[in-house]
């Protein structure tokens, strides 16, 4: 083993005995009668006030999987930012641990977005001068919806790490993952959300990570039907903030997002970094390549303290 991945692997070692050590803060607030809840972790010395980076996880996932719990522990332990990992309740209440697929699903995409910004007014709430928005996959195509059609002053930096691209959800990506075509289920579901009857349930449908469920037709056409909203490089184009996206150069699972937002970078407001070997969870220690790109792109922007 080669002397800077062993320095690495034991600052790994050292950071999860630390964190053992910490006690983490569960936060919760009231959002249409559900309990939303998030893990706030404050860096040494620094207040809410100071500055937080909002950290929203991927599709039916949640905010201790592997990734997200590093990502937050490097960013507070080894740079010094406090950060906020929300769970998005995907319709649930109080909602912890991987989504069950065998729940009928009636989350919707759009309730994700609306979800971060209920985040946001609660750390505005709590005295936040400033918010850095940080999602992962599908959490950060909704990072990017959400600022994409809501300009919050508060927010002053979107780091995306392997955001959700259009390819994730339409009719070509449906019928390589299921073997089988969108058209006839998305179809019968607009009609039903054109009747009025988006709560309708269809049964044994396959969607996002699972197969085989029930789910209405509102939440089926949210993540099928507007592939516009979905595609995370259409979104940056509507978005003014200081924007960086990280790559995972091996990823299994959105495919093509270096081509796809490559045209978009102008090293000022839109920003690449490409992760040479990570796949989709950045596992193996490519999140601390990560976390180190992210790190400098916050201090290019000012938001760093």
């Amino acid at each position: 083993m080669k002397i800077n991945q062993l320095v690495r692997c034991l600052c790994a070692a050292w950071l999860c005995f630390v964190t053992a050590e910490i006690e983490a803060k569960d936060v919760t607030l009231q959002h249409k009668g559900l309990t939303l809840n998030a893990n706030l972790e404050l860096a040494a010395d620094r207040k809410i006030a100071d500055g937080v980076i909002l950290i929203t996880h991927g599709g039916l996932a949640h905010r201790d999987m592997e990734i997200i719990a590093y990502v937050q522990n490097l960013l507070v332990k080894e740079k010094g930012y406090s950060t906020l990992a929300i769970n998005l309740s995907l319709g649930l209440d109080n909602r912890y641990g991987m989504y069950d697929c065998m729940t009928t699903h009636r989350h919707r995409n759009d309730d994700a977005a609306e979800e971060i910004g209920v985040w946001v007014d609660w750390l505005k709430s709590q005295g936040a001068k400033r918010v850095a928005l940080l999602g992962h996959s599908r959490g950060g195509a909704q990072t990017a919806l959400y600022v994409a059609e809501r300009d919050n002053e508060l927010v002053k930096a979107v780091a995306l790490m392997a955001p959700a691209i259009r390819e994730n959800t339409n009719a070509i990506g449906y019928q390589q993952r299921y073997g089988k075509p969108l058209a006839p289920v998305l179809e019968k579901a607009q009609k039903l959300v054109k009747a009025g009857k988006g709560g309708t349930v269809l049964e044994h449908i396959d969607m996002l990570n699972c197969t085989d469920v029930s789910v209405t037709a509102d939440s089926f056409v949210s993540y099928y039907g507007n592939e516009l909203r979905l595609d995370t490089p259409t979104l940056i184009t509507k978005i003014h903030k200081p924007l960086l996206v990280v790559v995972a150069a091996s990823d299994e699972v959105v495919v093509g997002l270096e081509r796809k937002v490559a045209p978009l970078v102008d090293g000022k407001r839109v920003q690449m970094k490409i992760v040479e070997g990570a796949g989709h969870l950045f596992r193996d220690l490519y999140a601390d390549d990560a976390v180190d790109a992210i790190d400098v792109f916050l201090k290019g922007t000012g938001y760093s303290f």
